[in-house]
């Protein structure tokens, strides 16, 4: 299993918001994500807009295309591109760049 880490940072002013839009995740896009392959998926959130992911999938390559391939995705990653700082024009999926793990005590 693939252990994945990455950051993004939300704008200060929409923090609420996005907290709000995460309590309430589409269920399709929860089934859409666990039909893909994303598993033990969690979001953190600090005050500053700091967001760490973490995820674990079989090949995240695999996970991010197959997420790619649903309606449901380009939906949500359309509504949240707002929430986000420094996407460049990239959606908030295709800015999550894994960190390179260092370190993992089983």
């Amino acid at each position: 299993m693939q252990r994945v880490c990455f950051l993004l940072k939300v704008r200060p002013d929409r923090l609420d918001e996005y907290r709000e839009r995460h309590a309430t995740v589409w269920p399709e896009m929860r089934a859409a994500l666990s039909a893909t392959g994303w598993h033990n998926y969690s979001l953190f959130l600090r005050e500053d807009g700091l967001l760490v992911g973490y995820l674990e999938t079989e090949d995240f390559a695999a996970a991010q295309a197959g997420m790619e391939a649903t309606g449901v995705n380009a939906r949500w990653q359309a509504e949240m591109a707002p929430f986000f700082e420094s996407l460049d024009g990239a959606r908030p999926d295709e800015a999550m760049t894994p960190l390179t793990e260092v370190f993992h005590l089983a």
